[in-house]
């Protein structure tokens, strides 16, 4: 009898041997397969003499190559200037920023592993963000392609077990496609608009626009500001970050000008083209609104989102709205229009999920107070937009609270920006957010430069705009110190909770904040309280709402026992 309980439990252990090594020879299949995939092959370039080019130093914080140049301003953005052919200009902005590219990975890595701490879960996303754009390369033009190979020589060697140079930079193009799409993150919370005729003081069009990006406050330390003079297309400028060549704001020398705002998705099943991309390539190529349609049209994307187009050439402005199964023109009937997170097109404006986008985010809260905006300053200046764009208040002017995701000014901005086309001026805003000034460049007069021989200022100071007053006051103050004990609280430490409160007592996150930490103490009356007053604020999404009420619900179901 014992000898066949030994017999069967040797049968049931080669069982379960049989089992695991299926399972890890599985596993060993999988990985190999997912790394195969996951590779990237790069362009084959028709000579690599590029890669010979040396910058040379002006001062400390700038440099020069050939006609191309970058330096530090004085204002705290990184200004840079390449032109040439694909591969060449890639590998000239990669020298050139070399350092930027790499201080911007090295931010980027160290938040993305702050979002994802589990060593496990970062294995896991790597592999794959690399099965899932493993045909990434198929729907990028080879121009791209071969400019981002040229810069991908100057990024950091220290990442190689993440991917190639070349697949990383690749890969973080469509880094914002893929968070919005996957976690519905919505790091991109940003606003826009545009006037035009009646609706403008001068009657030329004037854009403005939020990039609500928020990614760590490091992130946003090393703006740049490049203008771009390619081969072929036009010339153009666009605010940027080191290593990425995808537009999420600029304007060319035709007066067209492409911002990009984030709308509700449905996860993606394959690669397509990063929204960045597409918003590139019309930069580049078209000259006004029928041209930016037609590119916009052949390009497949895997994220939905908006691209407000303002083109001198048609004193006006549209909204091209893209999913990945459609797309829709919105072309006001009045003479300004304004672009939040929302579809508003007669086809997409009617999807289901952009009706619940407009019902539970603080997309439809955000238009409606841009609106009230534009209607109570009257025809619009420059001034006038960037004092819209710095708005910390709500509807009727209601105090929400600083940070409040329902204000225009949601003092996260990665930068904001302003455009008047026919003049080919553009106004750049420095740290912090929006507050800082904003700087004006005159697009004709950077691109009749021939080179820079000594380091000076590109902008044009006489038109730059004064930082905002709130720097100075005692909220902006408070606002700081608010941030600092939102930080300690998320990172678990011992806070004064009633502190974090007298922060900023408008805003019901900061009640959410209290409410969570009293909690995680297990002292629930307490956080009953901050629970139920966190309800009489104004809330930005649903999601948030329906936190609280779940809390609220835990905290009496706990003190009754």
């Amino acid at each position: 009898m014992e000898k066949k309980k030994r017999s069967g439990w040797r049968k049931f252990g080669r069982i379960l041997i049989w089992i695991f090594g299926s399972f890890l020879l599985l596993f060993i299949a999988l990985a190999i397969y997912l790394v195969s995939v996951s590779h990237m092959t790069p362009p084959v370039v028709a000579s690599n003499q590029a890669l010979q080019l040396q910058r040379h130093q002006l001062d400390s914080t700038s440099y020069t190559l050939g006609n191309n140049w970058f330096r530090k301003s004085n204002s705290g953005l990184y200004e840079m200037y390449v032109e040439g052919a694909p591969f060449e200009r890639g590998v000239i902005n990669g020298k050139l920023s070399g350092e930027l590219i790499r201080r911007q990975e090295d931010v980027f890595v160290a938040q993305f592993s702050k979002m994802v701490p589990s060593t496990f879960y970062l294995h896991f996303l790597k592999y794959f963000i690399g099965w899932f754009n493993r045909d990434l390369s198929d729907h990028v033009p080879e121009e791209f392609k071969e400019e981002i190979y040229g810069e991908s020589f100057s990024a950091s060697t220290q990442y190689d077990y993440i991917g190639t140079n070349y697949a990383r930079l690749m890969n973080y193009h469509a880094a914002h496609d893929i968070g919005h799409a996957l976690q519905g993150m919505m790091l991109v919370g940003c606003t826009s608009f545009g006037t035009w005729n009646d609706q403008s003081a001068d009657s030329n069009l004037i854009i403005g626009r939020n990039f609500d990006f928020y990614m760590g406050d490091a992130f946003a330390e090393d703006k740049m500001v490049v203008f771009y003079r390619p081969e072929k297309g036009h010339n153009f400028m666009f605010v940027t970050w080191g290593g990425f060549t995808g537009v999420v704001s600029g304007m060319n020398d035709k007066g067209l000008t492409v911002t990009i705002n984030a709308a509700k998705t449905s996860v993606p099943t394959a690669a397509a083209t990063p929204v960045s991309l597409v918003a590139r390539e019309i930069l580049q190529y078209a000259k006004n609104i029928p041209e930016a349609w037609a590119i916009a049209k052949k390009r497949k994307m895997f994220v939905s989102e908006s691209f407000l187009v303002g083109s001198a050439e048609d004193n006006k402005a549209v909204i091209i709205e893209k999913t990945p199964e459609g797309m829709d023109i919105y072309s006001p009937s009045q003479n300004f229009i304004t672009c939040t997170n929302h579809f508003q097109g007669d086809t997409l404006g009617n999807l289901v999920s952009n009706k619940l986008q407009i019902k539970e985010s603080a997309s439809e809260y955000r238009y409606e107070r841009l609106t009230e905006l534009m209607k109570e300053n009257g025809p619009n200046t420059v001034q006038k937009t960037v004092n819209i764009l710095r708005d910390r208040r709500g509807l009727h002017d209601a105090n929400i609270g600083m940070g409040n995701e329902k204000a225009i000014n949601q003092l996260i901005a990665h930068h904001a920006i302003v455009f008047e086309p026919k003049k080919k001026m553009v106004w750049v805003s420095t740290a912090p957010w929006q507050l800082g000034q904003f700087v004006a460049y005159d697009l004709n007069k950077i691109f009749s430069m021939h080179g820079l021989t000594t380091d000076h200022e590109v902008y044009d100071s006489a038109q730059n705009i004064a930082a905002d007053s709130f720097l100075l006051s005692k909220d902006y103050i408070a606002f700081n110190r608010y941030r600092q004990l939102r930080d300690e609280v998320n990172s678990g430490e011992t806070v004064n909770v009633k502190a974090l409160i007298a922060a900023n007592p408008a805003y019901y996150h900061a009640y959410v904040l209290a409410g969570d930490y009293e909690f995680g103490h297990k002292n629930f009356a307490q956080a009953k309280q901050y629970y139920e007053i966190g309800l009489t604020k104004v809330i930005a999404t649903k999601g948030e709402e329906n936190h609280i009420r779940k809390q609220l619900k835990q905290c009496i179901a706990k003190l009754k026992g």
